[in-house]
């Protein structure tokens, strides 16, 4: 039988896991409202002037556009970065920033496509993105190997949608889509596993910050991802 020190031990590391990946969500949430927020500032005011050029024939990129398109990418990269060298702050100014420039980035769905077709696409990938964080937060089963391969058909998904720039194939856009949305459906499992077994009931709150931002930050791409690809494949163009 359990002595009553290992079950409070025990009850001490539950409880502090579950603030943890509450923290998490938390953090993924506010991420996405300041997205979506940035995304309807920039195309319901002036400020879509900034970042594209609006004509009775459609919407094209400015130079500034363009610039913002590409540097979510960026910031993806160098946040490993920020997170070894700096402060917890800084990690949070980081996380802060990119939801920004990721909702100015997202603009032109918010052009291309009607409000409710969207409203009922985000509802979709919620309720997607729902089901797999409970599966991967209870799942007995070692999801590393699946996170390997899916990974790797993320690579596959980019190098797919860049060679589909010049050649313009709507078959290979909806087999991306379909593909897309299958990877990082996976993922969101993936990644819950893999941060909930990265706790440690040892870490300075500082280390737990930053693994808690690091955490939503791949949560929060792995739905923007589902609900992009969800978006290609169920929402209707104005």
């Amino acid at each position: 039988m359990e002595t009553r020190v290992n079950v409070q031990a025990r009850a001490q590391v539950d409880e502090g896991l579950r603030q943890y990946m509450l923290k998490i969500y938390n953090f993924m949430c506010a991420g996405l409202c300041l997205t979506a927020l940035s995304a309807y500032l920039v195309a319901n005011t002036p400020l879509i002037r900034l970042f594209f050029n609006v004509s009775a024939q459609g919407v094209s990129m400015s130079a500034l556009g363009w610039l913002f398109l590409f540097a979510p990418l960026i910031m993806v990269f160098a946040f490993n970065s920020v997170v070894q060298r700096g402060t917890l702050t800084q990690v949070q100014g980081m996380f802060w920033g990119f939801s920004v420039v990721m909702g100015i980035s997202l603009t032109p769905i918010l052009l291309a496509y009607t409000g409710a077709s969207v409203a009922r696409v985000f509802l979709t990938t919620a309720a997607m993105f729902g089901g797999m964080s409970l599966y991967g937060y209870t799942t007995k089963k070692d999801l590393s190997g699946m996170g390997s391969f899916l990974i790797m058909g993320v690579w596959g998904l980019l190098i797919a949608s860049l060679i589909n720039i010049f050649f313009q194939s709507e078959g290979l856009s909806y087999a991306v889509s379909i593909i897309g949305v299958l990877i990082f459906t996976g993922l969101t499992a993936y990644d819950v596993q893999t941060f909930r077994n990265i706790y440690s009931a040892a870490d300075t709150e500082e280390t737990m910050g930053k693994k808690a931002i690091m955490g939503a930050l791949n949560l929060y791409m792995d739905f923007i991802n589902m609900f992009i690809y969800l978006l290609r494949l169920m929402g209707d163009r104005r």
